[in-house]
């Protein structure tokens, strides 16, 4: 079975798996690291295409279905049980899918905002619909289809500079078909909107309150999901390097209250 790349960081606490989002990679979590290894041992997996990870040609390999069975290899790998889970953006509908799909396996897990895991049908049907288009579109035009997607890093205007600079760099080892393969198969399947009234573990959402597409997100989220708590905070989507410090601080306290 092909894994995405991961890595373990030493920690003190339970295992923490941490999934970022499209056109991210492991630098995603640069002002999280140290702090959230006082309580947890983070497990960083970057998406196929993304960073160090390999670029599968099959198409399954960047469904959801596929990610979760990679989530269990990794966790079987390390030799835990029950971990916690954190996805960032398009990391949220993996790490929430898999909460839904393995709650024995969860302590507790979070997220930040995350449009696509909310997405409803009539969003993501046009995405499925017209793959084979996207993926080619991709394949002739390469890096300057990638460029030109509007939640590329360069775009970003909250960013600490040492994450975008890192981001940035990191955004060369990107796989053109690979990220059209992520929109499609990834993105286009990843929407837990019919199924999050069936969560069973405790849930945190950190959210950037500035990021007003994600507002109508949150309220059906608040009105559907069980067992959530939401802490808002005054960021756009990026909260996790926005507001480092208060997300650590949000983590933590989840954390130490979910304990294994």
């Amino acid at each position: 079975m092909l894994l995405p790349f991961h890595e373990v960081h030493e920690g003190n606490g339970p295992p923490l798996l941490m999934v970022h989002g499209i056109l991210s990679s492991r630098a995603q979590w640069m002002p999280n690291l140290d702090a959230l290894r006082s309580v947890a041992t983070p497990v960083v997996v970057e998406l196929f295409g993304h960073g160090r990870s390999p670029a599968p040609d099959a198409a399954h390999c960047y469904r959801p279905e596929y990610y979760l069975r990679t989530f269990e290899a990794i966790r079987e790998q390390i030799g835990t049980d029950r971990w916690h889970v954190l996805g960032y953006s398009l990391g949220a509908g993996l790490t929430m899918r898999y909460s839904l799909e393995h709650p024995d396996r969860v302590i507790a897990q979070m997220f930040t905002n995350s449009t696509s895991a909310f997405a409803e049908e009539t969003t993501t049907r046009p995405m499925r619909q017209n793959a084979d288009t996207i993926i080619e579109q991709y394949r002739r035009d390469g890096k300057a289809a990638v460029d030109s997607i509007a939640v590329h890093p360069k775009n970003a205007k909250r960013l600490p500079a040492d994450v975008k600079a890192a981001l940035l760099e990191d955004c060369a080892l990107l796989d053109p078909v690979a990220v059209a393969q992520t929109i499609v198969h990834t993105n286009g399947n990843s929407s837990v909107r019919s199924t999050i009234k069936d969560n069973a573990v405790p849930t945190l959402l950190i959210c950037g309150d500035k990021e007003r597409r994600f507002t109508p997100h949150r309220a059906f989220a608040e009105k559907t999901m069980p067992n959530l708590k939401v802490r808002a905070l005054a960021t756009g989507h990026a909260v996790n390097a926005e507001a480092a410090d208060e997300f650590n601080k949000a983590v933590i306290g989840f954390l130490e209250d979910n304990p294994a």
